[in-house]
């Protein structure tokens, strides 16, 4: 081991596992998939095989740099997650929390004017389309099914 090996390294308010190649680290983001690590590691010029821990300082800030603002860096628009996104028109690649938090007002804005996912939302049902006859059939904790009758008791052996 490098004298200048880290264990964990924190690159976009996440805490990466410094053993694994940065490819594979970057997967461990929210928000970031295997094309888009494969991406931000041919932007930054650092090789994708290279091991987490062993990555300078310098690597890490230009790493933070490009996942903050893709765009800036002439990633393809099609590799973005909020394309002309509806409240400024731009394109945008968010990451982390803030991805979350993003995910959730959508899904109170769809339930708030009662559009159809909104509804299913809503509902608890399926969003994208699946038959329910088979799956989502748990209806809060509780299976649902063919409620059997309990078997009487066998009686007592031996007895006259």
């Amino acid at each position: 081991m490098k004298e200048d090996y880290r264990h964990i390294v924190r690159i976009a308010d996440t805490d990466l596992d410094g053993s694994k190649p940065i490819g594979h680290s970057l997967n461990k983001i929210k928000g970031v998939s295997f094309m888009f690590a494969n991406a931000v590691c041919t932007f930054s010029r650092i090789d994708k095989k290279k091991i987490t821990g062993q990555l300078n300082a310098d690597e890490v800030k230009r790493l933070n740099e490009i996942l903050k603002e893709p765009s800036k860096y002439g990633f393809p628009v099609w590799m973005l997650n909020r394309r002309k996104y509806a409240e400024t028109g731009e394109n945008r690649h968010i990451i982390g929390a803030d991805l979350k938090w993003q995910v959730e007002n959508d899904i109170k804005l769809m339930k708030k004017i009662r559009s159809y996912k909104g509804v299913r939302h809503m509902l608890g049902l399926p969003v994208r389309g699946q038959k329910t006859k088979n799956n989502f059939r748990k209806k809060k904790g509780k299976g649902l099914g063919v409620k059997r009758k309990k078997t009487a008791a066998p009686a007592a052996k031996g007895g006259k």
